[in-house]
């Protein structure tokens, strides 16, 4: 089962306009009880580059510096899902997610 925390590759195309395109890595952000029961997950996209903005966390990520692009979340269906590639702590991400969402 997809968890929350977990990053998978996934495979964006197609997309349209200045949404992020290609297989890119993504951190699994819906909770548990969702990614169980629906076929779809949601998602925020991790890059190496990208603007420095209070709701994009900086985490090391394989051995990388990676932003979380809290402010790029996608609904994906599971079928995008290309491979595990590892986890990032909750306590990471977590806390400003919810207070974007607030």
């Amino acid at each position: 089962m997809v968890k929350r925390g977990e990053v998978y590759w996934v495979n964006l195309d197609p997309t349209l306009g200045t949404e992020i395109k290609k297989t890119r890595p993504a951190l699994i952000v819906s909770p548990d009880d969702l990614n169980a029961h629906l076929p779809r997950v949601i998602v925020a996209l991790l890059t190496s580059q990208g603007q420095p903005l209070a709701c994009r966390p900086v985490v090391s990520f394989e051995g990388k510096s990676a932003r979380i692009l809290l402010d790029q979340l996608r609904s994906v269906d599971k079928s995008r899902l290309l491979g595990k590639m590892g986890d990032i702590e909750l306590a990471l991400w977590h806390p400003l997610l919810l207070e974007m969402l607030a």
